[in-house]
Order: C-alpha cells, then structure tokens, then sequence
C-alpha cells in the first residue's frame, strides 16, 4: 500500500480544492465498482450493487480533503497574510512550507516584533513568503489556497510520516478495501468526501443522497502513547480503532459491537476509542434523512493536523482487515 499512500499523501487537496485528489482516486478505482458518480458537492461515490436479497446497503465514508491555509491579504513587500481552512495551529506552521494549486511553494515566517514575544504567535502574526520583492512580483492572489507541503517518510521498522493522512490514509483504505473485496452480500457505496476539514459537509449530502442502512467512517484519531500524552487507551501499532464516542457523535453500540465481534471472530487486534476532541464524517451520517445507525473505524495517529503525522502500517492493514470481515458477512442491525 505504501506506493498508493504516498500518491494520496502528496498530492494538493485542501477543504473545497479536492478535484486532483479525487482524480488520483477515480483512476484507482475506475475498473472496480458497478458505477462511479460525482454528486453536486463533489463527493466521489463508488457503488457495488447488492448480490443478495438479505444483504444491507452499507456507506463507507473517507474524506479527500485536508487542513490548509487561505490567502487574505498582501503586502507592499509581496508577503502574504493567511487565516485557515480547518483546524490549523499557529504552533506547527511556523517554518513550514505550503503549496498552492499552482505548483507555487512558500514559507510561513513570523512577525519579528510581537508585544509579548513570550507567548505563542497567533495565526494574524503569521505571513507567507514567496522571495518576492514587490506586491507585483507576488505569484498569488488574496483566494488562494493552500495546502502544507512535505513529502512522505518511513520512520523505524513499518511506520510512516506525511501530512494529510487525515485522512488521504482512510482513502487507501477504501482503495483497498475496494480492491480485496471478492464476495459481499450487500451494496456497498464507498464515498470519498469533501469538506470534512470545515464540517462534515460533504458526508452529510452524500448520506442524503446514499441512504444506507448503516454508515462507517474511516478516519484517523488521536493516541495517548507519547511523552506526557493524552490519557488515551489508544496507541500506535495496538490495531485498528473502534469508536465509542468522540465529541460529536456517540457511535450506535450495535455497530461498534458489530464491529468488535468481526474483530474477535477473525483474531484480529483492535482497541476502544474514546476521543474527547473532534469528530468525523460518521456524526453526519448518523443525522441525515431520517437516522441511520453509524460508526467509525479510525487510525491511531500521532501529531494530528501537522505536516508530519504519523501511523503504524499494522493498524491499516488491520483496517482493511476488519472493514473486509465486516463487509464479507450478513449484518444483522
């Protein structure tokens, strides 16, 4: 998976500018499904139509885009002023470089007299330099947008470092999930969504649109294993991670014992989820039309919303894992 991975990881695809992510997406699929569709929004929405009577209509959801940054004002000296698209610290800007749909690269500077020099810069304090010289010679305009900028690494024995595998790392999973998956009794519509990154806004007309029977996301969470960390029973290398609550949704307990019991069935590790920060595509799902039961399957990930998150390669794979076990069976919710 690591070719593919570091295809989606790479490419430039902040909230509301997906459109190269979702094309990396379609040629991956393009032969796998029964029918691909864009809906209005601009979700990617691939169908595997159902091959029994008794089978359930299932949505998977992965959202294409990530965090980034957008252009607000320039200055006489060509420097760019930003405010955000997504959740994105000041803390972790500073020094990066970010890329625009252009191909144009920049660094992020900081104002060098701050009346408090002590306390963390806010994102207003922030600029973008292109090594312009002028206002004129300034290669964007207010309206860009950008995405951050750093390509792939592995790290120690099978784990891997990029920016934006929130969630491009759920979409290889989807990929793969698509590609293993022989036999299933149900129809599965796998969705790639937009606008995740600024509030769940593709996955809610998506559900609208699909009206399944059962909704799983498949996105990153945070973990509790590094110095001083959250107190978080997930951890790197532990498996994949299924939803209790997080703070926008509480996950319908049939499906996380659903999912707990594929998991056991197939010897498969997994961990319990608990996030107490931030939510996922699955919170949308669960409130579109009239209802519909939902969960998650997430990937523990260190450094959330950096340019250097971090996974463990067992935990995909026994995403992919579980998401086939669960698929391959009657589900009975």
């Amino acid at each position: 998976m690591k070719p593919l991975i570091k295809k989606l990881a790479e490419a430039y695809g902040p909230s509301g500018h997906e459109g190269q992510v979702r094309e990396l997406v379609r040629a991956e699929i393009r032969n796998l499904p029964d029918y691909i569709s864009v809906d209005p929004l601009g979700n990617l929405i691939a169908v595997i139509k159902k091959k029994s009577k008794s089978g359930r209509k299932v949505m998977l959801s992965a959202h294409l885009d990530e965090i980034g940054v957008i252009v607000s004002h320039i200055d006489d000296g060509g420097f760019a002023r930003f405010t955000n698209l997504g959740g994105v610290s000041p803390l972790t800007c500073l020094g990066g470089r970010v890329r625009f749909a252009s191909g144009v690269t920049g660094v992020i500077g900081m104002d060098a007299r701050r009346e408090d020099p002590s306390r963390p810069p806010t994102l207003s304090e922030l600029f973008i330099d292109f090594g312009a010289a002028s206002k004129a010679d300034c290669p964007v305009k207010v309206g860009d947008v950008a995405g951050f900028f750093r390509p792939m690494e592995e790290v120690g024995e099978h784990r891997l470092v990029a920016k934006s595998l929130d969630d491009r790392i759920g979409v290889a999973i989807l990929i793969e999930v698509m590609r293993a998956l022989k036999s299933t009794p149900h129809e599965v519509a796998f969705v790639f969504s937009v606008q995740e990154e600024v509030g769940l806004r593709g996955a809610g007309t998506a559900a609208f649109g699909v009206e399944a029977d059962l909704g799983l996301a498949v996105d990153v969470t945070r973990t509790g294993d590094t110095p001083n960390g959250l107190k978080m029973a997930v951890g790197l290398g532990g498996g994949p991670a299924i939803k209790v609550r997080d703070s926008g949704m509480l996950a319908d307990p049939r499906v996380k014992d659903l999912l707990v019991q594929r998991a056991r069935e197939a010897g498969l590790a997994y961990q319990l989820e608990i996030l107490e920060a931030g939510t996922t595509d699955a919170a949308a799902m669960q409130i579109a039309r009239g209802g519909m039961p939902a969960g998650c399957v997430s990937i523990p990930t260190r450094y959330l919303h950096t340019p250097s998150e971090m996974v463990d390669l067992t935990d995909v794979e026994g995403v992919v894992s579980l998401l086939l076990e669960t698929l391959k069976k009657p589900i009975e919710i």
